[in-house]
């Protein structure tokens, strides 16, 4: 699989610049803006690069003017086209000029440019009547600051693209999540109320992380997580941290703010002496209500063992959805499989045989089952002198197989059936549980 990485531009990178260029002038009759000005902007302005080896696969350079940037050169070599690199340099050169107050990018794309829809893609809007391309950064100055101290970030575009398979449980997602959080005013016309809350559960290993921040990605919103373990390490207490936590929250406009192993702070209360947490879980129970009350939120609660939430916690009306996150089906273990197995491999391995050899296997499973191939073929082909002995490079289907046989998996057939359970008695508790109508739980 190629691997590229993205960089500030170097003076060095100017012969591979010039190399763009002189692939970019060729498909426009007359260029936006002059050579010298653009070599200018490399300079003195904001530029990035994709770099591949020693190659430079592509080079964005944008230049600041008040409040907005412009983009005055974009480019990607045909060859590395159609492989998430425009977005990629678009996203990064995005989060440098938010950094210096810029809330608006724009560019000018001459007729004769083919790759346009990159910039779609990357949220641009197209001003047909100009052929003039904007869009707003979603995050505003002030708020980086303290998205910093709140040990937040902005995260790529790209993560639900990435989530491999559960293409109907997606589509029910992106209906009830996403598009109302998204478009809160069309939601409101038709009396939708946008969540604000959710709780995700299922064994580990099954990606509950990787949805919360695929989430956050969909939207384009900032995400925050809040670790149980940190906040009970302050002198103020872990209920005192909670609290200011969520109060330094409302100072960003919008928000996708994770709890994993939620069951550390929410946990039942009772008992005699009550429970070190009972203080935090009471405080958490408070903080859930005000944080509904505000737009351009939301609380993604992640658990492994959802019999040990205290009930109140899932009580009508401080969660919207609670949502089951099972094991990968076998559309999602092959896309898990191809997001792990080099491109060079794929054409000459049997992926329905790995597909089925993994049944029961976490996303977590399938990436060190991979991982392990990858390294036992590497050992190999450097001791036979690079080639395998049907002389393909990379990996072969017996490495995956011998490599999944000797992987543990992370959730064992008890383990499963507790899941299924725990969904059938939370459905029997009248709690809003989001699946599919097929009856088929989301599995990532």
């Amino acid at each position: 699989m190629t691997t590229w990485r993205i960089r500030d531009f170097q003076p060095n990178d100017l012969d591979g610049f010039l190399r763009l260029w002189e692939q970019y002038v060729a498909q426009v009759d007359v260029p936006v803006y002059a050579l010298n000005e653009v070599i200018a902007s490399t300079r003195a302005d904001t530029a990035v690069v994709a770099v591949i080896g020693d190659e430079i696969a592509g080079v964005t350079v944008a230049r600041a003017a008040h409040d907005q940037a412009w983009i005055v050169f974009f480019a990607v070599h045909e060859k590395w086209r159609r492989r998430g690199i425009s977005r990629a340099m678009l996203g990064a050169i995005e989060q440098r000029l938010a950094s210096h107050g810029i809330s608006r990018v724009a560019i000018l794309v001459p007729d004769g440019i083919e790759h346009v829809a990159s910039l779609t893609r990357a949220g641009f809007a197209d001003q047909r009547h100009l052929r003039y391309f904007e869009r707003t950064i979603p995050i505003r100055q002030e708020e980086i600051l303290l998205l910093k101290e709140l040990g937040g970030r902005m995260l790529g575009r790209d993560r639900w693209d990435a989530i491999g398979g559960m293409t109907t449980e997606k589509a029910l997602l992106e209906r009830r999540l996403v598009l109302p959080l998204g478009d809160p005013t069309t939601a409101e016309q038709f009396g939708v109320v946008p969540p604000r809350a959710i709780v995700l559960f299922g064994p580990p290993g099954t990606g509950k992380t990787t949805f919360a921040k695929a989430v956050a990605s969909r939207l384009e919103w900032p995400f925050i997580e809040v670790f149980p373990s940190r906040l009970a390490a302050s002198p103020r207490g872990l209920a005192g941290e909670l609290r200011e936590a969520f109060e330094k929250i409302d100072g960003l406009d919008h928000a996708v703010v994770f709890i994993d192993e939620v069951e550390e702070i929410a946990s039942r209360r009772g008992g005699e002496p009550p429970s070190p947490t009972q203080a935090v879980t009471n405080e958490l129970l408070k903080v859930i209500p005000d944080f509904r009350e505000k737009p351009g939120r939301l609380l993604i609660c992640a658990t492994n063992f959802i019999r040990a939430l205290d009930p109140a916690f899932l009580r009508h009306g401080r969660f919207d959805y609670v949502i089951p996150i099972g094991l990968p089906d076998s559309e999602a273990r092959r896309a898990i499989w191809l997001t792990f197995i080099p491109e060079a491999a794929q054409d000459h391995l049997d992926l329905d045989v790995l597909v089925r050899a993994t049944e029961g296997f976490s996303p977590a499973d399938i990436e060190y089952a991979a991982r392990s191939a990858s390294q036992a073929a590497f050992e190999r082909a450097v001791a036979n002198g690079h080639e395998n002995h049907t002389g393909a490079v990379g990996p072969e289907l017996e490495d995956y197989l011998t490599a999944a046989s000797q992987t543990r998996a992370t959730v064992s057939p008890d383990v499963a059936r507790e899941f299924e359970d725990d969904i059938t008695r939370l459905i029997g508790q009248n709690v809003l549980v989001l699946f599919d109508r097929r009856g088929v739980s989301p599995r990532l």
